[in-house]
């Protein structure tokens, strides 16, 4: 059934860095390949084409099955306790399609389902939720669109197309909140010449489920900011992947979450290079708090044969903020072309430093807020590429909720 609609680590080597432990390096020709390789990956709509998981796949080792209630198997998704909740400036298309508008509007990105979850969702899914800007629109003003989750009793399946026309230009802010077990589509499309700020923000409450998958088309010399800002729920998983349509086309991407105690954070992402001279960024800080507080973060980068001239990097660092939490970070490459501009990575996880601290211990800044403004330093350099004031504001305060926590 359709919404109710109201209008309105694993790598570790020699740290280079001595705040954070930092240990980088960089591919110009080489060679850095992930032995599950995404070039002979296939995708499919149906179900039935996907093997249900067992937790030993690389792309399911690190994800506790157990927890995410089904979704990866049998569990109906006939759910309809939620709502969406969308604030459009002028000249936006912003509602939901079903029927043939729907299901023709499905595979807008190019995107094909990589695992059993993402084709469920595809299938179970009878209304999309299309936010559709005009070719030549810069849109005044920001595109909210808020999903509240009523219950996480009957899971639920969505599906999202962000379309932006030739030489348009927006912002989008995607909020998840409530009680859900939710499993998700996300197409982004970004026509030639367009630019797209999109942040989706996972705010959920403590019991939610959510596994979802954004995929981001980006046209000849368009530009796209993707954030992932993910607090909240019990388990979430996101996996994000880019693919390049021409020519000249710029993607970055940008994560920020905090774990709380026995919480389950999980980022993916890929960025598939197939067109010549491409640029890709990506750039994940999280903080972890609580026992048995986890985070995941795989940054895959693939680089064909047709990518002349890709220039890519990545980075993910992590912060504890307490014992008994735990990060896996892992960077990969795939590269089959050595006629690139650069692509490189690094991975980080460490505690607070005891040198730093003492820096603002010695300064006559109490312990507290020395702790404070090492945090916030941390996630600075995330939320200054953000673009979108309004979200820089409501993730601040945030952060600021998620630090009383642990009393820092």
């Amino acid at each position: 059934m359709a919404p109710t609609e109201v209008s309105s680590t694993e790598v570790s080597a020699p740290a280079l860095d001595g705040q954070y432990g930092i240990a980088e390096h960089s591919h110009v020709g080489a060679r850095d390949l992930n032995l599950d390789t995404h070039s002979h990956r296939i995708g499919s709509r149906d179900p039935q084409d996907h093997l249900v998981p067992l937790g030993r796949e690389e792309q399911w080792r690190f994800t506790p099955l157990r927890r995410i209630r089904g979704l990866h198997d049998q569990t109906p998704l006939t759910g309809t306790d939620f709502t969406v909740t969308v604030n459009a400036p002028a000249g936006v298309v912003a509602h939901s399609v079903s029927g043939d508008e729907a299901n023709a509007l499905k595979g807008a990105s190019n995107y094909l389902p990589t695992d059993r979850p993402s084709a469920r969702a595809w299938a179970a899914s009878d209304s999309v939720f299309l936010v559709d800007v005009p070719a030549n629109l810069e849109v005044d003003g920001l595109i909210e669109i808020t999903f509240h989750g009523g219950s996480v009793d009957e899971a639920v399946a969505a599906h999202l197309v962000v379309r932006l026309g030739t030489h348009a230009k927006a912002q989008v802010s995607v909020v998840y909140e409530g009680s859900s077990t939710l499993a998700e589509n996300v197409e982004i499309v970004v026509a030639d010449g367009a630019h797209l700020d999109i942040a989706s923000r996972q705010s959920w409450s403590a019991d939610a489920v959510h596994l979802s998958h954004h995929h981001v088309r980006v046209g000849r010399d368009a530009i796209v900011r993707h954030a992932a800002l993910t607090f909240g729920g019990d388990l979430v998983r996101i996996v994000a992947t880019v693919e390049y349509d021409g020519p000249g086309g710029d993607a970055e991407l940008l994560g920020l979450y905090i774990a709380d105690a026995g919480q389950h954070l999980e980022h993916r992402l890929l960025m598939d290079h197939g067109a010549p001279n491409c640029r890709s960024r990506a750039l994940y800080k999280g903080a972890l708090q609580g026992q048995g507080a986890h985070t995941v973060w795989v940054g895959d980068v693939l680089i064909r044969p047709t990518a002349e001239g890709t220039d890519t990097y990545e980075m993910n660092r992590n912060l504890l903020l307490t014992e008994g939490a735990r990060a896996d970070s892992i960077p990969n490459l795939e590269i089959e072309t050595g006629e690139i501009a650069g692509a490189g990575h690094a991975s980080a996880t460490g505690k607070f430093d005891d040198e730093q601290l003492f820096y603002l211990l010695s300064r006559g800044i109490p312990e507290a807020a020395a702790r404070r403004l090492v945090v916030r330093g941390f996630f600075g350099e995330v939320l200054a590429r953000l673009g979108i004031p309004a979200v820089v504001e409501s993730t601040n305060e945030i952060i600021e909720g998620e630090l009383e926590i642990s009393g820092i």
